[in-house]
């Protein structure tokens, strides 16, 4: 299938790692050119490199998009250049922490501030900076890379943070419609990167079992058995970000492998 995404113009944020990365190189295989955006400039010139190397085209805007006015100026630099924006992936948050879950009593107004900031907020801030150039060329798309805490229990912060994701995009989906924009948000689960090896093995550590013992637990609870890689995830995302996928908006699409014993509907 030819997801038409050749010469279309994309934002990824977070594309120094992780799910931003592969996505990035996703959207570069397919013939997208690809603005890179997160905090870390060395850090981008690798997903720049890589980027070339598939024969993309890479534009490397470091940014913090806790910032509005770096978040404007960003978006700025990438339509002089490219004259517009035909995709934003919003993938510049935090990965669900490993670590203990606070009780209700320790938890600090901060550690959820935080993340609303950088999640909910800072993905707010790049679609409110690329919604007019999507609206004068009568089309767009806007993925929200969020999480499965958003339907598990267990983490406050974490359910907060992912559920706020969804409620803004559908909200920006039924206001954009209309002009040809679909918003749409993936909740990845557990997912492969290079940085899972260290934070599983930390909270291995905690829970007294080993990396194996816990990985095996992890993927046991997806209804295909394994964890879902950050290349599986970003196929998903792309699909998302090219014309074949007018039919999705407003929607979330849970990329972790399934959860194994509940149903949505």
């Amino acid at each position: 299938m030819d997801l038409q995404l050749t010469g279309r113009r994309a934002i990824v944020t977070g594309a120094s790692r992780g799910i931003g990365r592969a996505t990035a190189l996703g959207l570069a295989a397919e013939g997208a050119r690809v603005a890179l955006v997160a905090r870390d400039r060395e850090a981008l010139e690798a997903t720049a490199t890589a980027v070339r190397g598939l024969g993309g085209e890479a534009l490397v805007q470091p940014a913090d998009t806790r910032d509005d006015a770096a978040v404007r100026a960003m978006v700025a630099a990438v339509v002089d250049a490219w004259g517009g924006v035909d995709v934003l992936v919003n993938a510049a948050a935090r990965p669900a922490s490993s670590a203990a879950v606070p009780a209700l009593a320790d938890l600090s107004d901060d550690a959820l501030r935080s993340e609303l900031e950088t999640k909910v907020l800072g993905y707010l801030r790049c679609a409110r900076a690329v919604a007019p150039t999507m609206i004068t060329a009568g089309w767009g798309r806007i993925i929200n890379v969020s999480g499965l805490n958003a339907r598990l229990s267990g983490s406050l912060v974490g359910s907060v943070r992912n559920v706020a994701v969804a409620a803004m995009t559908k909200n920006l989906a039924d206001e954009l419609g209309p002009a040809g924009i679909t918003v749409t948000v993936v909740h990845p689960g557990t997912t492969v990167t290079d940085a899972l090896p260290g934070r599983l093995a930390d909270r291995a550590a905690r829970e007294g079992t080993t990396l194996d013992e816990l990985t095996a637990r992890l993927a046991g609870a997806t209804s295909i058995g394994r964890l879902v890689t950050a290349e599986e995830v970003a196929d998903v995302i792309t699909f998302l970000a090219s014309p074949r996928s007018a039919a999705i908006t407003g929607d979330a699409v849970a990329v972790g492998g399934g959860t194994r014993g509940t149903i949505h509907y």
